[in-house]
């Protein structure tokens, strides 16, 4: 292509992009058809401020019509009525939901390495979502990769759960083989110096334990579990587990996980009338942590449905999105989330649950989930679109939802990113 050519494609493209727009418009009253304005380069006290939009941050208790001002790579402030001339660069979110940067604490990310991968980026942080936990994607002897070609070089945060099999999640759905049918493929010793290698990223352990995992020999799930304890507990570091039964649940501890928790398999939350089960209550009441892990089969509606008329939420809402389910019927974070709206969710209570619950649920750095002042500048914009929405379920069950986030812009650490819904231009004078 040449450079003549190339000139005009950028042209073309960024003319393109000054038109994108979805419902009420992002473009500053400052320049008509810009998203981003570049204000005073000089002098300014805030490198950024996204002006007029909605503030929702549970941390804080907090939602209203705020500003938040941006310096460096931290929260510089929080208040109503910031001037636009103080800010190097204004982002216009009226009519838009500001939220800190989104947390999944079950997303597959090993791109190219094992059957679930998918690439980080676009779906992560184009979708609001600035930090992700890689749920089990490797174990110890093919963890060294994701930190290499994923953790160190993709914008998004990534960290990761470490599986407790060596090789990693290796069913495709295509093969009957897993990674625990042979549990000599799962050594905690190996486990316990892979993560004190690498504990800086590395924030707990991951078991998978449904029988088409573990197989259906007695107790070798138990015998499963047991390795993943023993290494879990050697490092001090939670412990998520992907198809604990109410049999297992009593060996599970405060602080560990349980993913899937709404789904409609065997062994799932309820008994036959539909009732929570006491295990579960008991186990919640000890400070395990139920995390949804919506995936390709970890999501009921009824179910879902069933145990939050029981006053029964999830702590954590994550979406497991993974090759099989990124174009349906998880998609992203967002419309996990939009489907817990629907189902009588407030928007703060799943911002809770995708921002603030993470953060504390995981030894994420401080800073993280939270829009306080002083914190990492890590923050999601949404419109919150009204209409007619099909959501379906992991079992194609579908609901009829009338309010879906969408994501319009992320900014991680301070630096602003694009979106996969709507993507923005940076102008700079």
């Amino acid at each position: 292509m040449s450079q003549s050519t190339m000139k005009k494609d950028r042209l073309t493209r960024r003319n393109f992009l000054r038109q994108v727009a979805v419902g009420s418009s992002l473009v500053c009253s400052l320049a008509e058809g810009q998203v981003l304005t570049a204000q005073n380069p000089r002098g300014t006290r805030y490198d950024l401020l996204i002006k007029g939009g909605r503030i929702v941050d549970p941390s804080q208790s907090l939602s209203a019509d705020l500003d938040l001002a941006i310096s460096g790579d931290r929260i510089a402030q929080v208040a109503a009525r910031i001037p636009e001339t103080e800010a190097r660069q204004v982002l216009n979110a009226r009519g838009k939901v500001v939220t800190p940067g989104l947390i999944d604490v079950h997303v597959h990310v090993y791109d190219g390495v094992g059957p679930h991968g998918i690439p980080a980026d676009p779906n992560c942080i184009a979708k609001g979502v600035t930090t992700v936990l890689d749920a089990g994607s490797s174990g110890a002897y093919n963890f060294p990769g994701l930190r290499k070609y994923v953790i160190n070089v993709v914008d998004t945060r990534v960290y990761a759960l470490l599986n407790i099999a060596l090789i990693g999640i290796v069913d495709s759905g295509d093969s009957p083989y897993t990674e625990l049918l042979d549990l000599h493929y799962s050594n905690p010793k190996i486990a316990v110096r892979t993560i004190e290698q690498h504990r800086d990223v590395i924030l707990g352990v991951k078991v998978r334990l449904r029988a088409n995992e573990v197989g259906e020999t007695s107790d070798h799930d138990l015998a499963a579990l047991k390795l993943a304890l023993e290494a879990s507990d050697a490092v001090k570091l939670p412990l998520m587990v992907h198809g604990a039964t109410p049999g297992i649940l009593p060996l599970l501890r405060k602080g560990d996980v349980v993913t899937h928790c709404f789904h409609a398999g065997a062994g799932g939350i309820l008994d036959e009338k539909g009732r929570v089960l006491r295990a579960v209550r008991e186990a919640v009441g000890r400070g395990v942590h139920l995390d949804v892990g919506h995936g390709r089969g970890g999501f009921n509606f009824a179910v879902a449905e069933q145990a939050l008329a029981q006053e029964l939420l999830p702590g954590t809402i994550s979406s497991d999105v993974h090759f099989f389910n990124v174009t349906g019927p998880v998609f992203d974070l967002a419309t996990t989330l939009s489907k817990f709206m629907h189902m009588g969710l407030t928007l703060e209570q799943v911002i809770e649950r995708a921002a603030t619950n993470p953060a504390n649920t995981f030894g994420f750095p401080k800073g993280l989930g939270t829009l306080a002042e002083g914190a990492v500048a890590d923050v999601a914009v949404f419109w919150l679109a009204e209409g007619d929405f099909q959501f379906m379920d992991s079992q194609e069950q579908s609901r009829l939802g009338h309010r879906k986030l969408v994501p319009v812009a992320t900014v991680k650490a301070g630096r602003i990113y694009g979106s996969s819904s709507i993507p923005i231009v940076l102008m700079e004078r």
